[in-house]
């Protein structure tokens, strides 16, 4: 638990100044003098007249989506050459049809869902073209997180999607990438274009040790809460994280971003004390869910009975380089954020240990990916305030603006699609021989699997129970469609609340005005998570990671 500790209250730390370094980045120079101007002159340069305009709501969520489509189609054409391509020295072969749409949907919407081995499947200009996704990916959650605090401080023109876009990745990612891949090359993450190794063995049999440029793209996949394997084993390959000490950077890095944006959301729209009660629910969530992460895997595995160690902590699928406590809590971390890197086997946590990365995901507000996971929890945030204002006879009211009927219509739409494709996708696949026939452990804990691969998939997370066989044709189309819609709905909608609030006239505060950065509203915000998660995922809860546990305790 002193390790959980240290780690939360460093990343707690560090997320005031890199806040302060995304509120910089994200904002319109006000001078005409400085680096700042002159960066953002060389953007009007390279980008030419699409990056000169403002937009309103509906022009941003439109450049939105043309450019995601735009290299959705880019990293299909390449990940389908990539046989012909250059940097290819092992020469890997063609993927399949419906895994190249898996792969191009999972990385164009920050889920990074793999249903393939990196280091066998894929050439090193497959990696890079993917590696590339995970620079524009969390930039456009970084972009529509500033559109929205711009809406939300009364500019009805939010900025410009592509200029945001520039900045995000080179004023704020690739920074901090270059900080953090130096230290993770220190530690001893590779770094390479070299080809694979054959190495002898012992009993001389010849082994084919995969390498490649791996440093860089695991800083990105950390930092743009990405979570996509250069192996196959992602972070629990000690080529991807070699150490302790790199294993501590690597997961620091999957959610000091998100904790920022909750600092970079109250600077730019003036609210500091909001932002500061915001960070504070999102902040006891993840403590309680590492407090009994942690606890939960101190209990024995089921699969030790009868063996010597079976009364010593559950330390299957475990790398034992990083603690007995660093599996449980990057589970939480990763599950938290829309990361879904691992570096333990999440298929053989004890069930209520498992069902703690899965609440992560059904609430998917407790600091959730770059950018986008803060406008997750603006949707709960409209859903309190209207509630509030309902109680004490009030029409409600948010930063100044009044909240009506449109825009409970467009967050409770947004709300609850999370829901509608996780249970549904689950429904259809338990039931039917496209999940069944592809669990490794029947009763439970395969539902339990089921249920773990459409929940990252909606959360846009990326992690999966891996006893499941989900290189399937069904498995491969289902979500990677769930992947697209889970991204793109919970952006588009709040960015039509914002443009419809922003047109409003501002209220006049008064003393009987719903204050948003107190402790009772900061009460009220939390309750309505926990109670909207609970009524919706308690029962394939109890059917799946609760039931798993009950039958392992008979």
């Amino acid at each position: 638990m002193l390790y959980v500790f240290l780690l939360v209250a460093l990343c707690v730390v560090l997320s005031w100044p890199i806040g302060k370094m995304a509120t910089w980045a994200m904002s319109d120079p006000v001078s005409d003098r400085g680096f700042r101007r002159a960066v953002e002159n060389l953007f009007v340069k390279c980008g030419g007249n699409v990056v000169r305009g403002q937009q309103n709501w509906k022009q941003y969520a439109l450049s939105m989506l043309l450019f995601n489509a735009l290299i959705f189609t880019f990293i299909y054409l390449v990940l389908g050459t990539q046989q012909w391509l250059p940097l290819n020295p092992d020469g890997k072969g063609a993927l399949e049809g419906s895994l190249i749409f898996n792969t191009t949907a999972s990385f164009t919407s920050n889920t990074n869902l793999q249903h393939y081995s990196g280091e066998q499947a894929l050439s090193y200009i497959g990696q890079f073209a993917l590696m590339f996704l995970q620079y524009l990916t969390p930039a456009t959650g970084l972009a529509c997180l500033a559109a929205l605090a711009r809406g939300l401080s009364g500019k009805v023109l939010m900025g410009n999607f592509y200029a945001d876009v520039m900045r995000a990745t080179f004023l704020v990612l690739l920074p901090l990438c270059l900080v953090t891949a130096g230290m993770l090359v220190l530690g001893g993450v590779i770094m390479t274009f070299d080809g694979s190794v054959v190495a002898q063995t012992l009993e001389g049999a010849k082994q084919i040790i995969a390498r490649g440029p791996v440093a860089a793209f695991v800083t990105i996949k950390q930092l743009g809460t990405n979570g996509g394997g250069f192996f196959g084993p992602n972070s629990t390959h000690p080529f991807e994280n070699a150490s302790f000490f790199t294993n501590f950077i690597e997961t620091m890095s999957i959610i000091v971003i998100p904790m920022a944006c909750v600092w970079m959301f109250g600077r730019l729209t003036g609210r500091m004390k909001h932002a500061a009660v915001i960070f504070a629910v999102m902040l006891s969530l993840l403590c309680v869910k590492l407090g009994c992460a942690v606890y939960f895997e101190s209990a024995p595995s089921a699969a030790f009975h009868g063996l010597d160690i079976e009364n010593s902590s559950n330390l299957e699928g475990k790398e034992l380089r990083y603690g007995t406590s660093g599996g449980p809590a990057w589970s939480i971390i990763t599950t938290a954020t829309s990361n879904g890197s691992v570096n333990a086997m999440h298929d053989s946590l004890n069930p209520l240990a498992g069902l703690m990365p899965m609440i992560g995901m059904w609430l998917n507000v407790v600091f959730g990916g770059v950018g986008v996971g803060f406008i997750n929890m603006f949707l709960y945030i409209i859903v309190s305030v209207f509630i509030s204002g309902m109680m004490v006879g009030r029409t409600p009211e948010y930063l100044g603006r009044k909240v009506e009927t449109r825009e409970m219509k467009l967050a409770l739409l947004a709300i609850l699609a999370h829901p509608f494709f996780i249970l549904g996708g689950t429904a259809l696949f338990a039931a039917t021989s496209w999940g069944a026939d592809t669990v490794a452990n029947a009763g439970f804990h395969g539902f339990s699997e089921i249920l773990y691969e459409f929940t990252s998939s909606a959360a846009n997370n990326g992690s999966g129970f891996e006893g499941l066989g989900d290189n399937t044709v069904p498995w491969n189309i289902a979500t990677g469609l769930v992947m697209l819609l889970a991204r793109y709905i919970p952006i588009i909608l709040p960015l039509a609340m914002v443009g419809s609030l922003a047109a409003k006239t501002p209220a006049p505060e008064t003393a009987g005005t719903l204050r948003t950065d107190t402790l009772l509203f900061g009460g009220v915000l939390l309750g309505c998570v926990l109670i909207v998660g609970a009524l919706l995922f308690m029962p394939v809860a109890v059917l799946g990671p609760i039931a798993d546990h009950l039958s392992v305790m008979r």
